[in-house]
């Protein structure tokens, strides 16, 4: 789980900066507050398994910046076959919808990450938010909804974060 936690971090830094060292890191219950030394810019991090789903891994990394939101999501069920290929998907929290037709990127069979033009309503949305989903279109089987308790908190931390990183 931890591998893929890092790989998740580099992925999303990989959008605003890149590397692995841990310059500052917090915990807000299971997510992890991080910047690494050579990233510009904060994460947050949550990784799980759900037992309900054949104990698979489920991971989401957040950050963003003045001008854009990168979210990074991993689920060990998805086999996506070209790395580079661009998803449409609506993106939605369990009270609120987010976005329609989202762009999601492919990085690798099990990953995809989404930059969004930077929007407080998006962050509000997400800080209220227990559940994350991507309703992938034409493609129901790929779809996902991802737990993100206290991702309030976490925001808030990573925003913390954000204004005080060295």
């Amino acid at each position: 789980m931890k591998r893929i936690l890092l790989a998740a971090a580099l992925l999303a830094g990989g959008a605003l900066g890149a590397g692995p060292a841990v310059a500052q890191q917090s915990k807000v219950g299971d997510w992890t507050i991080e910047k690494r030394t050579q990233d510009t810019h904060c994460n947050a991090s949550r990784g799980y398994k759900d037992k309900d789903d054949e104990n698979r891994d489920y991971v989401i990394v957040i950050t963003y910046s003045d001008k854009a939101i990168v979210i990074v999501m991993i689920y060990d069920g998805w086999e996506w076959d070209k790395v580079g290929e661009i998803l449409k998907a609506d993106v939605g929290t369990d009270d609120a919808d987010i976005m329609s037709k989202a762009k999601w990127e492919v990085m690798d069979k099990t990953t995809v990450r989404g930059i969004f033009e930077y929007n407080q309503s998006i962050m509000d949305r997400l800080s209220k938010a227990k559940r994350l989903t991507l309703d992938f279109e034409d493609d129901d089987e790929d779809s996902i909804e991802m737990q993100i308790p206290r991702a309030g908190e976490a925001l808030a931390a990573l925003k913390f974060c954000e204004e005080n990183r060295k």
